[in-house]
């Protein structure tokens, strides 16, 4: 019962700094209803027993307790916080996921997100950061979304918006020289 009482603190922790971070920027709405999923059972349970329980690994304990239930095993506990992360990016339009569109032959194709969720989306990772490390630190998040660059797909209109919000233009652009020095370094180097 503890790792639900941990999580919902971490929630109405998270849920707060974000509140704040919206209403910063005049979206007070979206404040109050951002990552209200998070309280669906479907998300919470797997969430609270994800982040904060202690579960066996299904092949170290099936030879000794043929008995235990799979459903309480690191694996069984890894899907479905799987799901309840999809879950979660499907229902709340600030995940940048949400706008990913996979298509029918495999490929992706990026859609603009409503600016409104751009707003939400930041908030979400500025208050997501000072839940968890206690700082309010503008270099650090966005230091965490230079690492992540590459990893968040987000569309050509929206990546200049977000590029310009954090105010990071000026390390995309060394960090594209420096990879463009690296790959004619390492092209020489191949001659």
């Amino acid at each position: 019962m503890i790792i639900y009482f941990k999580y919902l603190n971490y929630v109405i922790r998270h849920k707060w700094f974000v509140f704040i971070e919206c209403c910063k920027v005049g979206k007070i709405w979206r404040g109050i209803w951002h990552d209200m999923s998070k309280f669906r059972p479907d998300e919470f349970i797997p969430y609270a027993r994800y982040f904060y329980g202690d579960w066996p690994d299904y092949n170290s304990i099936k030879k000794h307790l043929s008995w235990y239930p799979y459903k309480y095993t690191k694996e069984a506990i890894q899907e479905a916080f799987d799901l309840a992360w999809l879950k979660h990016q499907h229902r709340n339009p600030h995940h940048w996921q949400y706008w990913v569109l996979r298509e029918d032959d495999g490929g992706t194709k990026l859609i603009d997100m409503k600016s409104e969720y751009v707003d939400e989306m930041l908030a979400d990772w500025k208050g997501a950061g000072r839940a968890i490390t206690g700082k309010n630190d503008p270099a650090e998040y966005r230091t965490w979304y230079l690492k992540n660059y590459n990893k968040i797909k987000l569309s050509e209109n929206i990546r200049i918006v977000v590029d310009n919000l954090l105010d990071v233009w000026e390390d995309v652009l060394w960090k594209e020289i420096e990879e463009e020095i690296r790959l004619s370094t390492k092209a020489k180097e191949n001659q």
